[in-house]
């Protein structure tokens, strides 16, 4: 799949209007806790990326994930559930309000689908042949 210049524009307004989501969950309603929500989803990928070349080689008879590759997968989705999770928990402890709560999950979505789309359309094949 050749990504182009279309493709980076469309991804960096989609990335644009997710962090402005979660810029407006906190300045409207006064509040910056939401504003994890951001660091959350952007620290999401890292385990993945880590763990990602851990896998085995080319001479390896398994074409199954390593534990390694296993774990930064798991590290992944524990960032990932607590990125969606924590303007729930905040708001249900009365220190986010609702709409902020819908307006920083939102934004987290698009920014972490954004992280996600981004590396999977400009992705190398490290094939030689």
């Amino acid at each position: 799949m050749a990504a182009g210049l279309k493709t980076v524009i469309l991804l960096s307004f989609v990335l644009a209007v997710g962090f402005l989501l979660i810029i407006l969950s906190c300045a409207l309603w006064a509040n910056w806790l939401p504003l994890l929500v951001a660091l959350t989803f952007v620290l999401a990928p890292l385990p993945n990326a880590l763990f990602a070349h851990c896998g085995g080689d080319e001479f390896s008879s398994s074409d199954g994930a390593t534990g390694a590759v296993d774990l930064g997968r798991f590290l992944t989705s524990i960032v990932v559930v607590t990125g969606f999770a924590l303007p729930v928990v905040l708001t249900h402890s009365e220190v986010v309000r609702p709409g902020a709560c819908v307006m920083s999950i939102i934004g987290g979505g698009l920014v972490y689908g954004t992280i996600l789309a981004y590396s999977a359309a400009f992705r190398q094949e490290d094939e030689y042949d």
